[in-house]
C-alpha cells in the first residue's frame, strides 16, 4: 500500500495506537442471539497486523464507550494490556492513558468513527477515520482509511505505521 510522505511523516514517532471498537474493528453491527447474547465479527488480518505493531514496540489500546465480554476476549487474544470499556469521555480515559505512559500527543494515534471520537482526534498526532464514519468525525481526521470498519482497518493503520519506521516486513 502507498501512502503520502507526509502521513509517513505524522506516523513515525506514533508509540501509542487506541482503537474504537464498533464501527472500527468491527463493522458497526450488533447482533443479539434469541438467548440475548451479544456478538461481534473481528477481522481476523486485524489481530495479526495488531501482534506484529505491538512486536515492534508500538502499544495498543482499545478504548470504547459500550462493554463487551467479546472485546476482552479478543484483546486478551491479541496481547491489548489497555482496555477501556465503557467510557464515557474517550479524551478523559486517553489523557489519563497518556500520563500514565508519559506520553505525549503527537506520540499517539486514534480510530475512531462517530462523534464521541471528535475529543479524541482533537488532541492526539494521528486521528484516523474510516471511510463508513460519520462525517463531522471523519473531517476531523488527518486520514481515512480505505478499508471500512470491520474489515481491516486495523491491518491498514498497522501497515502505516510499520512502514514510516521501515519495518513492515512485506512487499
Amino acid at each position: 500500500m502507498l501512502f503520502p510522505q507526509s502521513l509517513l511523516a505524522r506516523a513515525r514517532d506514533i508509540a501509542l495506537v487506541s482503537f474504537d471498537v464498533d464501527g472500527v474493528l468491527t463493522d458497526g453491527r450488533i447482533i443479539y442471539s434469541e438467548r440475548g447474547d451479544e456478538l461481534k465479527a473481528f477481522h481476523v488480518q486485524d489481530g495479526y497486523a495488531i501482534k506484529l505493531l505491538q512486536a515492534n514496540g508500538v502499544q495498543v489500546a482499545i478504548i470504547t464507550g459500550r462493554s463487551s465480554s467479546m472485546v476482552t476476549r479478543r484483546a486478551a487474544e491479541l496481547g491489548i494490556r489497555h482496555v477501556h470499556q465503557g467510557a464515557d469521555d474517550k479524551a478523559a480515559t486517553l489523557r489519563q492513558l497518556m500520563a500514565e505512559l508519559d506520553l505525549s500527543p503527537a506520540a499517539v494515534a486514534h480510530v475512531g468513527d462517530d462523534l464521541p471520537d471528535l475529543p479524541v482526534f482533537a488532541m492526539v498526532g494521528l486521528a484516523v477515520g474510516v471511510p463508513n464514519g460519520h462525517p463531522s468525525a471523519l473531517a476531523a481526521t488527518h486520514y481515512v482509511t480505505e478499508l471500512a470498519g470491520g474489515q481491516g482497518v486495523a491491518r491498514e493503520l498497522c501497515e502505516l505505521l510499520l512502514r514510516s519506521r521501515d519495518l513492515w516486513p512485506y512487499s
